[in-house]
């Protein structure tokens, strides 16, 4: 009775609580739990350095740059061990590295282009570790049976998931009781969790013992397995039925939205406190896994260019909702401020979340068996990069249009074109398959849901 107790108390998610297992999900705990900083870093942008919203979406697209080439963090890690390890030691210096770029955010910055510059850095500490915890992932559920390897991937997401809920609910309360350098200088303290367990992970090491020929031939062979890869990557996506589905992803991200000009609006004009977003983050986050639910249990055997459509036509016309709030005309209608903007963001996250899910289902589906890690990774990148380019365009918009920090009589004109623009990439459904998703796709959503 006792070994049986045992034997249950070291397992979670169905997972052996093994070292290697506690550090993969100590690194998702982490990835998700450095939300905190999302609040602070954009009021210290508005208040601290009287930026623009323009200014503001710039700087977001920026620190989102890391995210566009993760198959090359794979290729760094496989190709150039340090230390002799391929993925404990850059666990390490990502969490170094991302305790640098926030330290630095709590004691020295005071310039826009020096948070640009944290940020990014922050950016690729999480980005570079997203990669090896992947690879690792993908390296234990190898040869694992289906059912184990889907309950290690339910573990990762909900590891992230969880540190994504805590965030949420801590990041407005602390920003309101102690100001934004203190919420910096504790965001410089997460990383560090990685750092510590990546000595965890047990890994081979690779030793420099026998001759210098012996380690040159050895250190080769895994460059031409990564050139070889490559080149491999390459042949797949110019494949059309990679390449066009690859396109429309990138197009369907790469509409323009008005987000910082929202967060501007609503607290300058409005006056949401730190503490009221946060609540808004802990329920918007709360409601991307009943979106997940909603789509696993009751549309996940729905064709992939009804779902786009159809979400996407919901889609524009609830975001339609804000020229509600910014007219105020939820107060003649008898609602506050405050519960329209969160039942508002309650009910487009769900949504949200249920149109993003066969983006993730779609890229696993494409990837060749052989090189699933290598090009769901690109195609994540082709993803990320559409938000990229949708984010700029946003800016480019708002400034275009004179919305400001404390002039917002065109925000509505935003609104609108921003929510008619993410209809324009619907005459290109045809680049899509045509094909329904088989009872299978539960375990191919699960793949990396985090990357939203």
């Amino acid at each position: 009775m006792r070994r049986r107790t045992n034997s249950m108390k070291s397992s979670f998610f169905g997972v052996e609580l093994s070292p290697d297992n506690i550090a993969v999900a100590m690194v998702y705990f982490v990835q998700g739990v450095l939300g905190l900083s999302r609040l602070a870093v954009s009021f210290y942008l508005k208040d601290d350095l009287n930026l623009d919203p323009a200014e503001t979406a710039v700087i977001s697209g920026v620190s989102s740059l890391p995210w566009l080439v993760k198959p090359l963090y794979g290729f760094i890690s496989d190709s150039f061990p340090l230390l002799g390890y391929r993925r404990r030691s850059y666990l390490v210096l990502s969490g170094l590295l991302g305790a640098f770029s926030w330290s630095l955010m709590a004691a020295f910055v005071s310039s826009k282009y020096g948070v640009a510059f944290c940020i990014f850095l922050g950016s690729l500490s999480v980005a570079f570790s997203d990669v090896v915890v992947d690879s690792m992932v993908v390296e234990r559920a190898r040869g694992e049976s289906q059912s184990l390897s889907g309950s290690l991937q339910s573990l990762c997401w909900g590891s992230s998931a969880f540190g994504g809920i805590v965030s949420s609910y801590f990041s407005g309360s602390l920003v309101d009781t102690y100001g934004v350098r203190y919420v910096f200088g504790l965001t410089a303290m997460l990383p560090l969790l990685t750092s510590a367990v990546a000595f965890l992970v047990r890994e081979q090491r690779v030793t420099r013992s026998g001759s210098s020929a012996h380690i040159l031939l050895e250190t080769n062979s895994y460059k031409m397995s990564s050139k070889d890869s490559m080149r491999q990557l390459w042949d797949a996506m110019k494949q059309p039925n990679v390449f066009l589905p690859s396109l429309f992803i990138f197009l369907w991200q790469a509409t323009p939205h008005s987000e910082s000009a929202m967060f501007y609006f609503t607290t300058n004009m409005l006056g949401f406190t730190p503490e009221f977003l946060g609540r808004v983050k802990l329920v918007t986050s709360i409601a991307s896994l009943l979106g997940v639910g909603i789509y696993n249990g009751f549309l996940k055997s729905v064709s992939l260019r009804k779902i786009f459509l159809v979400t996407t036509i919901i889609g524009s016309a609830l975001g339609m909702t804000q020229v509600i709030l910014v007219s105020r005309f939820n107060r003649t209608l008898g609602i506050n401020d405050e519960w329209f903007a969160m039942g508002d963001s309650l009910i487009i996250t769900v949504l949200a979340q249920v149109s993003f899910m066969p983006v993730l289902v779609l890229a696993a589906k494409l990837c060749p068996e052989g090189m699933e890690a290598t090009l769901f990774a690109t195609l994540m990148s082709i993803s990320n990069g559409g938000s990229v380019v949708g984010g700029l365009m946003g800016a480019g918009l708002t400034k275009v249009l004179g919305v400001t920090k404390d002039r917002f009589q065109h925000l509505t004109l935003l609104i609108i074109l921003c929510n008619l623009s993410s209809l324009l990439p619907l005459p290109l459904l045809r680049l899509l398959p045509q094909d329904t998703f088989d009872s299978g796709a539960r375990e191919v959503s699960d793949i990396e849901m985090k990357s939203n």
